[in-house]
Protein backbone atom coordinates (compact mmCIF):
# COMPACT_ATOMS: atom_id res chain seq x y z
CA UNK A 1 0.00 0.00 0.00
CA UNK A 2 1.31 3.40 -1.06
CA UNK A 3 2.44 5.57 2.18
CA UNK A 4 0.24 8.44 1.05
CA UNK A 5 -2.49 6.48 2.31
CA UNK A 6 -2.94 5.08 6.08
CA UNK A 7 -4.96 1.97 6.71
CA UNK A 8 -7.22 2.19 10.21
CA UNK A 9 -8.96 -0.58 12.10
CA UNK A 10 -12.04 0.28 13.25
CA UNK A 11 -13.63 -1.55 16.25
CA UNK A 12 -17.09 -0.06 15.43
CA UNK A 13 -18.62 1.62 12.42
CA UNK A 14 -19.25 4.54 14.22
CA UNK A 15 -15.07 5.54 13.79
CA UNK A 16 -16.27 6.30 10.59
CA UNK A 17 -18.80 9.22 9.82
CA UNK A 18 -22.21 8.31 8.75
CA UNK A 19 -22.27 10.52 5.75
CA UNK A 20 -18.46 9.29 4.35
CA UNK A 21 -19.31 6.21 4.72
CA UNK A 22 -23.05 6.41 2.92
CA UNK A 23 -21.05 8.43 0.16
CA UNK A 24 -18.76 5.58 -0.59
CA UNK A 25 -21.64 3.37 -0.92
CA UNK A 26 -23.20 5.57 -3.55
CA UNK A 27 -20.20 5.26 -4.95
CA UNK A 28 -20.13 1.88 -5.74
CA UNK A 29 -23.94 1.31 -6.44
CA UNK A 30 -24.46 4.11 -8.82
CA UNK A 31 -25.84 6.64 -6.30
CA UNK A 32 -28.30 4.00 -5.24
CA UNK A 33 -28.03 3.46 -0.77
CA UNK A 34 -28.02 -0.53 -0.41
CA UNK A 35 -30.07 -0.90 2.85
CA UNK A 36 -27.92 -3.18 4.30
CA UNK A 37 -24.94 -1.86 3.71
CA UNK A 38 -25.82 1.59 4.99
CA UNK A 39 -24.22 2.89 7.93
CA UNK A 40 -27.35 3.08 9.86
CA UNK A 41 -28.04 -0.69 9.49
CA UNK A 42 -24.34 -1.64 10.31
CA UNK A 43 -24.38 0.81 13.48
CA UNK A 44 -27.69 -1.24 14.74
CA UNK A 45 -26.31 -4.35 14.43
CA UNK A 46 -24.06 -3.48 17.19
CA UNK A 47 -26.12 -0.73 19.38
CA UNK A 48 -28.54 -3.49 19.42
CA UNK A 49 -25.85 -6.38 20.69
CA UNK A 50 -26.84 -8.01 17.48
CA UNK A 51 -23.12 -8.39 15.96
CA UNK A 52 -20.54 -7.68 18.25
CA UNK A 53 -17.74 -9.17 19.93
CA UNK A 54 -19.52 -10.74 22.82
CA UNK A 55 -22.09 -12.38 19.47
CA UNK A 56 -18.89 -13.82 18.00
CA UNK A 57 -19.07 -10.81 15.29
CA UNK A 58 -16.31 -8.01 16.71
CA UNK A 59 -16.45 -5.24 14.46
CA UNK A 60 -12.84 -4.57 12.43
CA UNK A 61 -14.21 -2.23 9.89
CA UNK A 62 -10.84 -1.07 7.62
CA UNK A 63 -10.84 2.84 6.73
CA UNK A 64 -8.30 4.23 4.34
CA UNK A 65 -7.39 7.92 4.33
CA UNK A 66 -5.42 9.88 1.89
CA UNK A 67 -2.61 12.46 3.03
CA UNK A 68 -4.98 15.08 3.87
CA UNK A 69 -6.63 12.73 6.02
CA UNK A 70 -9.44 12.11 4.35
CA UNK A 71 -11.28 8.91 4.03
CA UNK A 72 -11.41 7.81 0.68
CA UNK A 73 -12.16 3.95 0.94
CA UNK A 74 -13.63 1.94 3.35
CA UNK A 75 -14.67 -1.98 3.62
CA UNK A 76 -16.75 -3.99 6.26
CA UNK A 77 -15.03 -6.12 8.27
CA UNK A 78 -15.44 -8.38 11.33
CA UNK A 79 -13.11 -10.76 14.21
CA UNK A 80 -15.89 -14.68 13.78
CA UNK A 81 -15.20 -16.43 16.84
CA UNK A 82 -17.58 -18.85 14.96
CA UNK A 83 -19.65 -19.45 11.69
CA UNK A 84 -22.93 -18.52 12.83
CA UNK A 85 -25.38 -16.49 10.48
CA UNK A 86 -22.93 -16.59 7.32
CA UNK A 87 -24.89 -18.56 4.72
CA UNK A 88 -21.77 -19.67 3.21
CA UNK A 89 -20.96 -22.86 5.60
CA UNK A 90 -17.26 -23.97 6.09
CA UNK A 91 -18.20 -25.86 8.96
CA UNK A 92 -16.41 -28.76 7.51
CA UNK A 93 -13.40 -26.94 7.44
CA UNK A 94 -13.15 -25.76 10.73
CA UNK A 95 -13.58 -29.39 11.60
CA UNK A 96 -10.42 -30.81 9.33
CA UNK A 97 -8.35 -28.05 11.14
CA UNK A 98 -9.86 -29.66 14.51
CA UNK A 99 -8.67 -32.95 13.62
CA UNK A 100 -5.33 -32.03 12.72
CA UNK A 101 -4.71 -29.94 15.56
CA UNK A 102 -5.04 -26.78 13.93
CA UNK A 103 -7.02 -23.29 15.27
CA UNK A 104 -9.75 -22.41 12.45
CA UNK A 105 -11.13 -19.79 14.81
CA UNK A 106 -11.08 -16.77 14.82
CA UNK A 107 -11.21 -16.05 11.14
CA UNK A 108 -11.54 -12.37 9.47
CA UNK A 109 -14.56 -11.67 7.32
CA UNK A 110 -16.43 -9.11 5.25
CA UNK A 111 -19.73 -9.48 5.26
CA UNK A 112 -23.38 -8.44 6.55
CA UNK A 113 -24.35 -9.77 9.63
CA UNK A 114 -26.80 -12.26 8.94
CA UNK A 115 -28.20 -10.99 6.06
CA UNK A 116 -26.80 -13.08 2.97
CA UNK A 117 -27.89 -10.60 -0.10
CA UNK A 118 -25.40 -9.31 -3.25
CA UNK A 119 -23.67 -6.17 -2.89
CA UNK A 120 -20.01 -4.13 -2.82
CA UNK A 121 -17.99 -5.04 -0.04
CA UNK A 122 -15.15 -2.56 -1.36
CA UNK A 123 -16.25 1.05 -0.73
CA UNK A 124 -14.32 3.54 -2.17
CA UNK A 125 -14.94 7.10 -3.98
CA UNK A 126 -12.16 6.66 -6.90
CA UNK A 127 -11.39 3.76 -8.91
CA UNK A 128 -8.06 4.62 -8.36
CA UNK A 129 -8.46 3.95 -5.24
CA UNK A 130 -9.39 0.17 -5.16
CA UNK A 131 -6.69 -1.56 -5.87
CA UNK A 132 -5.28 0.00 -2.99
CA UNK A 133 -8.10 -0.93 -0.76
CA UNK A 134 -7.43 -4.36 -1.99
CA UNK A 135 -3.61 -4.11 -1.08
CA UNK A 136 -3.92 -2.71 2.26
CA UNK A 137 -6.91 -5.20 2.56
CA UNK A 138 -4.15 -8.12 1.74
CA UNK A 139 -1.68 -6.27 4.03
CA UNK A 140 -4.23 -6.44 7.04
CA UNK A 141 -5.11 -10.08 6.61
CA UNK A 142 -1.74 -11.59 6.50
CA UNK A 143 -0.42 -9.69 8.89
CA UNK A 144 -3.34 -11.22 11.36
CA UNK A 145 -2.71 -14.54 10.18
CA UNK A 146 0.67 -15.14 10.90
CA UNK A 147 0.82 -13.43 14.46
CA UNK A 148 -1.45 -11.95 17.62
CA UNK A 149 0.44 -8.62 17.16
CA UNK A 150 -1.59 -6.80 15.18
CA UNK A 151 -5.01 -7.89 16.47
CA UNK A 152 -3.90 -9.77 19.66
CA UNK A 153 -4.91 -13.24 17.88
CA UNK A 154 -3.70 -15.29 15.23
CA UNK A 155 -6.65 -15.48 12.41
CA UNK A 156 -6.62 -18.61 9.93
CA UNK A 157 -7.95 -16.69 7.24
CA UNK A 158 -9.88 -14.01 4.98
CA UNK A 159 -13.55 -14.96 4.05
CA UNK A 160 -15.92 -12.24 1.28
CA UNK A 161 -19.33 -12.80 0.97
CA UNK A 162 -21.68 -12.33 -1.79
CA UNK A 163 -19.51 -10.36 -3.61
CA UNK A 164 -20.41 -8.03 -7.09
CA UNK A 165 -19.21 -8.54 -9.78
CA UNK A 166 -16.75 -5.97 -9.74
CA UNK A 167 -15.55 -7.19 -6.62
CA UNK A 168 -15.02 -10.23 -7.73
CA UNK A 169 -12.90 -8.79 -10.61
CA UNK A 170 -11.16 -7.05 -8.17
CA UNK A 171 -10.01 -9.78 -5.67
CA UNK A 172 -9.89 -12.52 -7.95
CA UNK A 173 -8.39 -11.14 -11.61
CA UNK A 174 -5.18 -9.87 -10.31
CA UNK A 175 -2.41 -12.20 -9.51
CA UNK A 176 -1.64 -9.40 -6.41
CA UNK A 177 -3.27 -12.33 -4.16
CA UNK A 178 -1.78 -15.93 -4.29
CA UNK A 179 -4.28 -18.75 -3.46
CA UNK A 180 -7.21 -16.83 -3.45
CA UNK A 181 -10.18 -19.21 -4.01
CA UNK A 182 -13.62 -18.40 -5.30
CA UNK A 183 -16.67 -20.21 -3.70
CA UNK A 184 -20.57 -20.17 -5.51
CA UNK A 185 -23.91 -20.76 -4.04
CA UNK A 186 -27.20 -21.02 -5.06
CA UNK A 187 -29.98 -18.55 -4.07
CA UNK A 188 -33.38 -17.89 -5.98
CA UNK A 189 -33.95 -14.14 -7.57
CA UNK A 190 -37.06 -12.76 -9.55
CA UNK A 191 -36.32 -10.25 -12.63
CA UNK A 192 -39.01 -7.40 -13.70
CA UNK A 193 -38.32 -8.79 -17.06
CA UNK A 194 -41.10 -10.14 -19.33
CA UNK A 195 -39.00 -13.46 -21.28
CA UNK A 196 -40.24 -12.42 -24.63
CA UNK A 197 -40.25 -8.52 -24.60
CA UNK A 198 -37.76 -8.20 -22.08
CA UNK A 199 -39.64 -4.98 -20.50
CA UNK A 200 -41.02 -4.41 -17.15
CA UNK A 201 -44.19 -6.60 -16.52
CA UNK A 202 -47.28 -4.15 -16.37
CA UNK A 203 -49.07 -6.05 -13.06
CA UNK A 204 -49.22 -9.00 -11.63
CA UNK A 205 -51.34 -10.43 -14.11
CA UNK A 206 -48.78 -9.97 -16.74
CA UNK A 207 -46.49 -11.70 -14.42
CA UNK A 208 -48.81 -14.71 -14.41
CA UNK A 209 -49.35 -15.01 -18.48
CA UNK A 210 -45.83 -15.48 -18.48
CA UNK A 211 -45.36 -18.72 -16.75
CA UNK A 212 -46.96 -21.90 -17.54
CA UNK A 213 -50.48 -22.77 -17.47
CA UNK A 214 -49.64 -25.14 -14.61
CA UNK A 215 -48.13 -22.50 -12.74
CA UNK A 216 -49.99 -20.12 -13.29
CA UNK A 217 -53.08 -22.30 -12.01
CA UNK A 218 -51.26 -23.53 -8.50
CA UNK A 219 -50.41 -19.67 -7.91
CA UNK A 220 -53.80 -18.58 -8.46
CA UNK A 221 -55.21 -21.38 -6.14
CA UNK A 222 -52.65 -20.09 -3.23
CA UNK A 223 -53.74 -17.06 -3.35
CA UNK A 224 -57.52 -17.78 -3.01
CA UNK A 225 -56.46 -20.52 -0.74
CA UNK A 226 -54.60 -17.80 1.77
CA UNK A 227 -57.58 -15.16 1.13
CA UNK A 228 -59.88 -16.69 3.51
CA UNK A 229 -62.91 -14.67 5.11
CA UNK A 230 -61.66 -11.60 7.28
CA UNK A 231 -58.28 -11.80 6.34
CA UNK A 232 -56.49 -8.03 5.58
CA UNK A 233 -53.16 -7.43 4.42
CA UNK A 234 -51.51 -4.31 4.61
CA UNK A 235 -47.71 -2.74 4.24
CA UNK A 236 -46.43 -0.55 6.71
CA UNK A 237 -42.96 1.32 5.31
CA UNK A 238 -40.43 1.09 8.25
CA UNK A 239 -41.17 4.65 9.19
CA UNK A 240 -45.02 3.89 10.09
CA UNK A 241 -44.44 1.23 12.62
CA UNK A 242 -45.87 1.32 15.66
CA UNK A 243 -44.62 -0.15 18.57
CA UNK A 244 -47.20 -2.71 19.04
CA UNK A 245 -46.53 -3.34 14.94
CA UNK A 246 -42.56 -4.09 15.80
CA UNK A 247 -43.68 -6.23 18.57
CA UNK A 248 -45.74 -8.28 16.57
CA UNK A 249 -43.54 -8.94 13.99
CA UNK A 250 -40.72 -9.91 16.43
CA UNK A 251 -42.97 -12.29 18.36
CA UNK A 252 -43.72 -13.82 14.32
CA UNK A 253 -39.42 -13.30 14.02
CA UNK A 254 -39.22 -15.44 17.16
CA UNK A 255 -41.83 -17.99 16.25
CA UNK A 256 -39.86 -19.07 12.98
CA UNK A 257 -36.54 -19.57 14.86
CA UNK A 258 -37.75 -21.47 17.79
CA UNK A 259 -40.19 -23.71 15.15
CA UNK A 260 -37.13 -25.19 13.96
CA UNK A 261 -35.24 -25.18 17.88
CA UNK A 262 -33.28 -22.59 17.11
CA UNK A 263 -32.71 -19.09 18.70
CA UNK A 264 -32.88 -15.58 16.44
CA UNK A 265 -29.73 -13.81 15.96
CA UNK A 266 -31.68 -10.75 15.68
CA UNK A 267 -32.94 -8.18 18.77
CA UNK A 268 -36.39 -6.12 18.65
CA UNK A 269 -33.71 -3.50 19.51
CA UNK A 270 -32.64 -3.52 15.90
CA UNK A 271 -35.25 -3.57 13.91
CA UNK A 272 -36.77 -0.38 15.96
CA UNK A 273 -33.65 0.84 15.40
CA UNK A 274 -33.54 0.81 11.45
CA UNK A 275 -37.27 1.65 11.46
CA UNK A 276 -36.48 4.85 13.08
CA UNK A 277 -33.30 4.95 11.00
CA UNK A 278 -33.78 4.13 7.82
CA UNK A 279 -37.46 3.52 7.78
CA UNK A 280 -38.03 4.61 4.31
CA UNK A 281 -36.02 1.09 2.84
CA UNK A 282 -37.88 -0.86 5.27
CA UNK A 283 -41.22 -3.06 4.26
CA UNK A 284 -43.50 -4.77 7.07
CA UNK A 285 -46.15 -6.85 5.45
CA UNK A 286 -48.69 -7.47 7.89
CA UNK A 287 -52.08 -9.86 7.87
CA UNK A 288 -54.90 -9.73 10.23
CA UNK A 289 -57.47 -12.07 10.61
CA UNK A 290 -60.62 -10.77 12.19
CA UNK A 291 -58.94 -7.61 13.33
CA UNK A 292 -56.17 -9.93 15.35
CA UNK A 293 -52.78 -9.72 13.65
CA UNK A 294 -51.97 -12.89 12.48
CA UNK A 295 -48.61 -12.67 10.69
CA UNK A 296 -45.75 -10.66 9.97
CA UNK A 297 -42.86 -10.56 6.94
CA UNK A 298 -39.84 -7.76 6.62
CA UNK A 299 -38.15 -6.53 3.13
CA UNK A 300 -35.49 -3.86 3.24
CA UNK A 301 -35.26 -2.28 -0.69
CA UNK A 302 -34.18 0.63 -3.05
CA UNK A 303 -34.73 1.68 -6.11
CA UNK A 304 -33.36 -1.38 -8.03
CA UNK A 305 -33.50 -4.24 -5.55
CA UNK A 306 -36.14 -5.40 -2.98
CA UNK A 307 -34.97 -8.15 -0.83
CA UNK A 308 -36.82 -10.26 1.09
CA UNK A 309 -35.74 -11.13 5.06
CA UNK A 310 -37.89 -12.35 8.04
CA UNK A 311 -41.23 -13.89 8.53
CA UNK A 312 -43.58 -15.46 11.05
CA UNK A 313 -46.79 -16.45 11.91
CA UNK A 314 -48.78 -17.14 14.73
CA UNK A 315 -51.25 -18.80 13.42
CA UNK A 316 -51.70 -21.33 10.58
CA UNK A 317 -53.13 -20.32 7.36
CA UNK A 318 -52.96 -22.29 4.46
CA UNK A 319 -50.54 -20.63 1.81
CA UNK A 320 -50.41 -17.46 3.59
CA UNK A 321 -46.45 -17.59 3.56
CA UNK A 322 -46.75 -17.75 0.33
CA UNK A 323 -49.09 -14.79 -0.26
CA UNK A 324 -46.65 -13.28 2.24
CA UNK A 325 -43.12 -13.43 1.55
CA UNK A 326 -43.78 -13.86 -2.55
CA UNK A 327 -46.93 -13.03 -4.13
CA UNK A 328 -47.33 -9.60 -2.15
CA UNK A 329 -43.37 -8.96 -2.68
CA UNK A 330 -43.73 -9.51 -6.35
CA UNK A 331 -46.77 -7.02 -6.92
CA UNK A 332 -44.50 -4.25 -4.25
CA UNK A 333 -41.62 -4.85 -6.75
CA UNK A 334 -43.69 -4.68 -9.94
CA UNK A 335 -45.60 -1.74 -8.85
CA UNK A 336 -42.58 0.62 -7.88
CA UNK A 337 -40.44 -0.55 -11.16
CA UNK A 338 -37.92 -2.73 -8.87
CA UNK A 339 -35.75 -4.86 -11.32
CA UNK A 340 -35.02 -7.87 -8.74
CA UNK A 341 -36.57 -9.33 -5.99
CA UNK A 342 -33.68 -11.49 -4.17
CA UNK A 343 -36.03 -13.89 -2.03
CA UNK A 344 -33.24 -15.13 0.12
CA UNK A 345 -31.39 -18.51 0.96
CA UNK A 346 -32.11 -21.67 -0.35
CA UNK A 347 -35.31 -23.23 -1.51
CA UNK A 348 -36.49 -24.73 -5.09
CA UNK A 349 -39.54 -23.94 -4.09
CA UNK A 350 -39.35 -20.77 -5.10
CA UNK A 351 -38.78 -20.99 -8.74
CA UNK A 352 -42.87 -22.16 -8.98
CA UNK A 353 -43.09 -18.98 -8.06
CA UNK A 354 -41.18 -17.38 -10.76
CA UNK A 355 -37.65 -17.05 -9.06
CA UNK A 356 -34.57 -18.73 -11.04
CA UNK A 357 -31.51 -19.92 -9.62
CA UNK A 358 -28.81 -17.37 -9.30
CA UNK A 359 -24.89 -18.12 -8.40
CA UNK A 360 -23.73 -16.04 -5.92
CA UNK A 361 -19.51 -15.72 -5.65
CA UNK A 362 -17.46 -15.82 -2.05
CA UNK A 363 -13.87 -15.62 -2.31
CA UNK A 364 -11.59 -16.95 0.55
CA UNK A 365 -7.96 -17.33 1.64
CA UNK A 366 -6.50 -18.88 4.16
CA UNK A 367 -2.93 -18.56 5.36
CA UNK A 368 -2.18 -22.37 6.15
CA UNK A 369 -0.16 -23.73 2.92
CA UNK A 370 -1.18 -27.42 4.34
CA UNK A 371 -4.59 -26.25 3.64
CA UNK A 372 -5.00 -24.62 0.52
CA UNK A 373 -4.56 -27.54 -1.98
CA UNK A 374 -7.21 -29.56 0.10
CA UNK A 375 -9.76 -26.31 0.25
CA UNK A 376 -9.23 -25.73 -3.62
CA UNK A 377 -10.07 -29.23 -4.18
CA UNK A 378 -13.12 -29.12 -1.77
CA UNK A 379 -14.39 -26.29 -3.72
CA UNK A 380 -13.96 -27.59 -6.94
CA UNK A 381 -15.73 -31.08 -6.61
CA UNK A 382 -18.51 -28.57 -4.91
CA UNK A 383 -18.59 -26.76 -8.05
CA UNK A 384 -18.70 -30.20 -10.06
CA UNK A 385 -22.04 -30.70 -7.84
CA UNK A 386 -23.53 -27.51 -8.43
CA UNK A 387 -23.39 -27.91 -12.41
CA UNK A 388 -25.15 -30.80 -11.84
CA UNK A 389 -27.76 -29.36 -9.69
CA UNK A 390 -28.05 -26.56 -12.09
CA UNK A 391 -29.11 -28.59 -14.47
CA UNK A 392 -31.79 -30.25 -13.13
CA UNK A 393 -32.87 -26.74 -12.00
CA UNK A 394 -32.68 -25.58 -15.75
CA UNK A 395 -35.80 -28.77 -15.88
CA UNK A 396 -38.02 -26.84 -13.67
CA UNK A 397 -38.62 -23.77 -14.90
CA UNK A 398 -41.86 -21.90 -14.27
CA UNK A 399 -41.88 -19.41 -17.13
CA UNK A 400 -43.30 -20.56 -20.80
CA UNK A 401 -40.23 -19.45 -22.47
CA UNK A 402 -37.22 -22.13 -21.83
CA UNK A 403 -33.85 -21.99 -21.53
CA UNK A 404 -33.84 -18.99 -18.85
CA UNK A 405 -30.58 -20.69 -17.49
CA UNK A 406 -29.06 -20.77 -14.54
CA UNK A 407 -27.45 -17.12 -13.84
CA UNK A 408 -24.46 -15.65 -12.16
CA UNK A 409 -25.26 -11.56 -11.26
Amino acid sequence: MSSNYRMQICQSIGEIAQETWNSLLRCRTGGVLHPALRHEYLLALENSGSATAETGWAPLHLRMDDENGRTVAAMPLYLKSHSYGEYVFDWAWAQAYHRHGMVYYPKLLSAIPFTPILGPKLLFDDPNHAAVLRDGLRRVSEQACTSEQLLGVQCSGLHALFLNSEDQSLLLGTNHWENLQSRHVVQFHWQNKHPDTGRPFQDFEHFLGSLQQKKRKNIRAERRKAQVDGLRIRRIHGHEATSDDLDFFYRCYEQTYLAHQSSPYLTLAFFKDICASMGEQVLMIEASLQGRPVASTLFLFNQTRLYGRYWGSVQTIPCLHFELCYYQALEFAIEQGIEWFEGGAQGEHKMARGLNPQTLVSVHWLSSRAFQAPIAQFIEREKQHLDMYAQELDEHQAYRQTGLGFSGL
